[in-house]
């Protein structure tokens, strides 16, 4: 009987769910040429060393490249060349695009939206300019989960961050290939094969519904272990006749 290391566990785990996710939800086709967003962290750091080493399997064929945007006006410190090296051991370029956004310009939203929401602008910028048909974003299942429970609590509304999504006012695509990988997954990853931290010291940063729901998570797994599972299957399991009706 083959004996695999803990790393080859992990690696074959791994593989196994993003494939799944990949080839599921239908996220790469024949000649696509996807723009990673890489903030430096361990999931983007994790969906470049997935991209790069599955595009170097012969079909389907395409390409990717990894674009890291700096917010000028936030102290967020990223090394630069920590992660032009990691892309490139996967055989990615890097592109750094600089940018800034003036929080006064919408008192209606919170700092943290606009910075996301500008950081999310500045890659569909570099993705048209470089030719790119899609975008990919570390999202785990995890963080799909979270979002689920979050729209619930707040929104009233049973959405999410899907695979998947068309954006056709931007002629773009969005993907999340590792939709079914658990963040657990990529802690081990991360630890084996030491990503690199980056500094992080954020003015607007705090403590955020989505910690609080990473924690409901963690409750429903202690009353059920399958309840990722339960949650996951239950966004395509609407039973509408057992529902309350709309009201108008």
């Amino acid at each position: 009987m083959t004996k695999f290391t803990i790393e080859e566990q992990v690696l074959r785990r791994i593989d196994r769910r993003f494939s799944k996710g990949v080839v599921q939800y239908g996220l790469i086709e024949e000649g696509d040429k996807i723009l990673i967003g890489l903030s430096g962290g361990k999931d983007s750091l994790a969906l470049v060393e997935l991209l790069g080493r599955r595009a170097r399997i012969f079909k389907p064929r395409f390409s990717v490249v990894a674009v890291h945007v700096v917010m000028k006006n936030i102290p967020y410190q990223s090394d630069l060349m920590y992660l032009r090296s990691h892309a490139e051991a996967f055989g990615i370029p890097l592109v750094v695009y600089e940018t800034s956004f003036d929080p006064s310009t919408d008192t209606r939203k919170s700092p943290c939206f606009l910075c996301s929401w500008n950081r999310r602008k500045a890659l569909f910028t570099v993705a048209k300019e470089l030719g790119c048909n899609k975008i990919a974003l570390g999202h785990h299942m995890d963080d799909i989960l979270e979002t689920l429970l979050m729209n619930i609590t707040y929104q009233g509304a049973f959405s999410t961050m899907p695979p998947r999504l068309v954006m056709k006012k931007f002629d773009m695509t969005i993907i999340r290939p590792m939709c079914l990988v658990h963040e657990s997954d990529l802690l081990e990853l991360a630890e084996l094969h030491q990503y690199q931290k980056q500094m992080k010291n954020c003015p607007y940063e705090s403590q955020s519904s989505r910690s609080d729901m990473k924690g409901v998570l963690h409750q429903l797994e202690g009353m059920n272990p399958e309840a990722r599972y339960s949650l996951w299957g239950s966004m395509t399991n609407i039973q509408e006749e057992l529902l309350p009706d709309k009201i108008e």
